[in-house]
Protein backbone atom coordinates (compact mmCIF):
# COMPACT_ATOMS: atom_id res chain seq x y z
CA UNK A 1 0.00 0.00 0.00
CA UNK A 2 2.76 2.25 0.64
CA UNK A 3 4.13 1.62 -2.58
CA UNK A 4 1.02 2.75 -4.20
CA UNK A 5 1.08 5.93 -1.86
CA UNK A 6 4.36 6.75 -2.62
CA UNK A 7 4.00 6.15 -6.81
CA UNK A 8 0.68 8.67 -6.71
CA UNK A 9 2.63 11.36 -4.82
CA UNK A 10 4.96 11.28 -7.22
CA UNK A 11 2.72 10.92 -10.31
CA UNK A 12 1.49 13.92 -8.94
CA UNK A 13 4.59 15.72 -8.55
CA UNK A 14 4.99 14.74 -12.23
CA UNK A 15 1.64 16.16 -13.55
CA UNK A 16 1.84 19.26 -11.31
CA UNK A 17 3.82 22.89 -12.29
CA UNK A 18 3.92 26.61 -11.56
CA UNK A 19 6.61 26.60 -8.28
CA UNK A 20 9.58 29.34 -8.38
CA UNK A 21 12.76 27.72 -9.78
CA UNK A 22 14.84 28.78 -6.49
CA UNK A 23 12.56 26.26 -4.71
CA UNK A 24 14.54 23.34 -6.68
CA UNK A 25 17.80 25.35 -4.90
CA UNK A 26 15.60 25.10 -1.61
CA UNK A 27 14.96 21.71 -1.84
CA UNK A 28 18.66 20.66 -2.71
CA UNK A 29 20.01 22.27 0.45
CA UNK A 30 17.59 21.00 2.74
CA UNK A 31 18.45 17.97 2.42
CA UNK A 32 22.14 18.96 1.78
CA UNK A 33 22.54 21.39 4.85
CA UNK A 34 19.93 19.64 7.25
CA UNK A 35 19.58 17.15 9.21
CA UNK A 36 15.56 16.70 9.10
CA UNK A 37 14.95 17.63 5.34
CA UNK A 38 11.64 15.92 5.29
CA UNK A 39 10.39 18.68 7.26
CA UNK A 40 10.03 20.65 4.06
CA UNK A 41 6.78 21.20 2.34
CA UNK A 42 7.85 19.84 -0.77
CA UNK A 43 6.68 20.78 -5.01
CA UNK A 44 2.92 19.19 -4.43
CA UNK A 45 2.00 21.14 -0.72
CA UNK A 46 3.92 24.11 -2.35
CA UNK A 47 1.81 24.36 -4.77
CA UNK A 48 -1.14 23.54 -3.14
CA UNK A 49 -0.19 26.48 -0.94
CA UNK A 50 0.64 28.12 -3.58
CA UNK A 51 -2.75 28.27 -5.66
CA UNK A 52 -4.79 28.67 -2.11
CA UNK A 53 -2.37 32.14 -1.61
CA UNK A 54 -3.17 33.32 -5.53
CA UNK A 55 -6.87 32.51 -4.89
CA UNK A 56 -6.87 34.65 -1.89
CA UNK A 57 -4.43 37.56 -3.11
CA UNK A 58 -3.54 38.39 0.07
CA UNK A 59 -2.86 41.48 1.69
CA UNK A 60 -1.05 40.54 5.06
CA UNK A 61 0.36 36.60 5.48
CA UNK A 62 1.39 35.27 8.42
CA UNK A 63 3.49 32.48 8.28
CA UNK A 64 4.83 30.44 12.01
CA UNK A 65 7.61 28.26 11.20
CA UNK A 66 9.83 29.25 8.25
CA UNK A 67 12.18 26.12 8.54
CA UNK A 68 14.12 26.98 5.19
CA UNK A 69 11.88 29.30 3.27
CA UNK A 70 10.28 26.66 1.10
CA UNK A 71 6.53 27.55 2.02
CA UNK A 72 7.25 30.96 2.44
CA UNK A 73 8.27 31.28 -1.40
CA UNK A 74 5.19 29.38 -2.57
CA UNK A 75 2.98 31.58 -0.40
CA UNK A 76 4.32 34.95 -1.75
CA UNK A 77 3.28 34.11 -4.89
CA UNK A 78 -0.39 34.92 -4.11
CA UNK A 79 0.33 38.41 -2.69
CA UNK A 80 -1.63 41.44 -4.37
CA UNK A 81 0.68 44.19 -5.10
CA UNK A 82 1.18 45.81 -2.08
CA UNK A 83 0.93 42.78 0.19
CA UNK A 84 4.02 41.22 3.07
CA UNK A 85 4.57 38.15 4.22
CA UNK A 86 5.63 38.27 7.57
CA UNK A 87 7.72 34.10 8.47
CA UNK A 88 8.82 33.31 12.08
CA UNK A 89 11.50 30.90 13.31
CA UNK A 90 13.68 30.65 16.00
CA UNK A 91 16.26 28.53 14.41
CA UNK A 92 19.53 30.34 12.78
CA UNK A 93 21.01 27.39 11.37
CA UNK A 94 17.58 26.89 9.14
CA UNK A 95 16.87 30.45 8.77
CA UNK A 96 19.95 31.37 7.40
CA UNK A 97 19.39 28.72 4.40
CA UNK A 98 16.04 30.54 4.03
CA UNK A 99 17.65 34.08 4.32
CA UNK A 100 20.19 33.18 1.39
CA UNK A 101 17.35 31.58 -0.93
CA UNK A 102 14.85 34.15 -0.45
CA UNK A 103 16.86 36.98 -1.71
CA UNK A 104 17.69 34.77 -4.59
CA UNK A 105 13.87 34.97 -5.25
CA UNK A 106 11.45 37.36 -7.18
CA UNK A 107 9.87 38.21 -3.40
CA UNK A 108 12.95 39.43 -1.50
CA UNK A 109 11.41 42.47 -1.03
CA UNK A 110 8.07 41.29 -0.21
CA UNK A 111 9.02 38.40 2.51
CA UNK A 112 10.51 39.45 5.73
CA UNK A 113 12.14 37.09 8.05
CA UNK A 114 11.46 37.73 11.72
CA UNK A 115 13.70 35.60 14.10
CA UNK A 116 12.31 34.59 17.50
CA UNK A 117 9.64 33.67 19.80
CA UNK A 118 6.25 33.62 17.68
CA UNK A 119 4.52 34.19 20.38
CA UNK A 120 6.59 37.35 21.38
CA UNK A 121 6.81 38.92 18.02
CA UNK A 122 3.07 38.00 16.45
CA UNK A 123 2.12 40.96 18.77
CA UNK A 124 4.48 43.23 17.57
CA UNK A 125 2.76 42.91 13.48
CA UNK A 126 -0.42 45.25 12.96
CA UNK A 127 -3.14 44.60 10.61
CA UNK A 128 -5.19 41.84 10.33
CA UNK A 129 -3.86 38.43 8.89
CA UNK A 130 -5.58 37.42 5.30
CA UNK A 131 -3.68 33.93 5.29
CA UNK A 132 -2.20 32.22 7.98
CA UNK A 133 -0.14 29.30 7.69
CA UNK A 134 0.75 27.14 10.89
CA UNK A 135 4.35 24.94 10.86
CA UNK A 136 6.13 24.70 14.22
CA UNK A 137 6.17 23.66 17.67
CA UNK A 138 3.46 21.32 17.87
CA UNK A 139 2.89 22.05 21.84
CA UNK A 140 2.11 25.10 21.06
CA UNK A 141 -0.29 24.76 17.95
CA UNK A 142 -3.30 25.18 20.27
CA UNK A 143 -1.50 28.96 21.37
CA UNK A 144 -0.70 29.82 17.99
CA UNK A 145 -4.30 29.21 16.67
CA UNK A 146 -6.30 30.87 20.05
CA UNK A 147 -3.98 34.50 19.26
CA UNK A 148 -4.95 33.72 15.36
CA UNK A 149 -8.66 33.68 15.68
CA UNK A 150 -8.44 37.27 17.35
CA UNK A 151 -6.59 39.03 14.10
CA UNK A 152 -8.20 37.67 11.28
CA UNK A 153 -11.49 38.98 9.50
CA UNK A 154 -14.40 37.41 7.91
CA UNK A 155 -12.87 34.76 5.00
CA UNK A 156 -9.71 34.95 6.09
CA UNK A 157 -7.18 31.38 5.84
CA UNK A 158 -5.42 29.58 8.51
CA UNK A 159 -3.28 26.47 7.08
CA UNK A 160 -2.10 23.88 9.58
CA UNK A 161 0.48 21.85 8.67
CA UNK A 162 1.11 18.11 10.13
CA UNK A 163 -2.51 17.19 11.87
CA UNK A 164 -2.26 13.79 11.02
CA UNK A 165 1.07 13.18 12.58
CA UNK A 166 2.18 10.23 10.62
CA UNK A 167 -1.28 8.66 11.43
CA UNK A 168 -0.84 8.34 14.98
CA UNK A 169 -4.22 10.82 15.62
CA UNK A 170 -5.94 7.09 14.88
CA UNK A 171 -3.52 5.39 17.77
CA UNK A 172 -5.93 4.87 20.62
CA UNK A 173 -2.98 6.34 23.33
CA UNK A 174 -1.61 8.66 21.91
CA UNK A 175 1.42 11.15 23.00
CA UNK A 176 1.13 14.23 24.49
CA UNK A 177 2.33 15.81 21.26
CA UNK A 178 -0.18 13.68 19.09
CA UNK A 179 -2.69 14.47 21.62
CA UNK A 180 -2.42 18.38 21.54
CA UNK A 181 -2.71 17.96 17.78
CA UNK A 182 -6.14 15.45 17.69
CA UNK A 183 -7.13 17.89 20.46
CA UNK A 184 -6.70 20.79 18.10
CA UNK A 185 -8.74 18.99 15.35
CA UNK A 186 -12.15 18.68 17.79
CA UNK A 187 -11.51 22.56 18.79
CA UNK A 188 -11.86 23.91 15.11
CA UNK A 189 -14.29 21.14 13.85
CA UNK A 190 -16.29 22.88 17.23
CA UNK A 191 -15.49 26.13 16.57
CA UNK A 192 -18.63 28.15 15.32
CA UNK A 193 -16.88 30.90 13.61
CA UNK A 194 -14.96 29.05 11.16
CA UNK A 195 -15.44 26.15 8.66
CA UNK A 196 -12.46 23.62 7.87
CA UNK A 197 -11.49 20.45 5.92
CA UNK A 198 -8.58 18.75 6.83
CA UNK A 199 -7.08 16.61 4.39
CA UNK A 200 -4.99 13.72 4.21
CA UNK A 201 -2.26 15.87 1.66
CA UNK A 202 1.43 14.71 2.76
CA UNK A 203 1.32 14.87 7.02
CA UNK A 204 -2.35 16.25 6.80
CA UNK A 205 -3.62 20.19 6.54
CA UNK A 206 -6.42 21.42 8.71
CA UNK A 207 -7.58 24.15 6.07
CA UNK A 208 -9.70 26.85 8.01
CA UNK A 209 -11.72 29.38 6.88
CA UNK A 210 -13.29 32.13 9.10
CA UNK A 211 -16.96 32.83 8.73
Amino acid sequence: MQDIISALYEYCEDHSKGLDPVTSLLERSTHLETTQPRMLSGPTQGLFLQMLSMIKKPRLILEIGTFTGYSAVCLAEGLCDDGILYTIDINPETLDIAKRHIQQSRFKDRITILEGDAMDIIPTISGNFDLVFIDADKENYPSYYEMIRKRVVSGSMIILDNMLWSGKVLEKTKDKRTQVLDDLNKQIKDDPGVYNVLLPLRDGINLVMVK
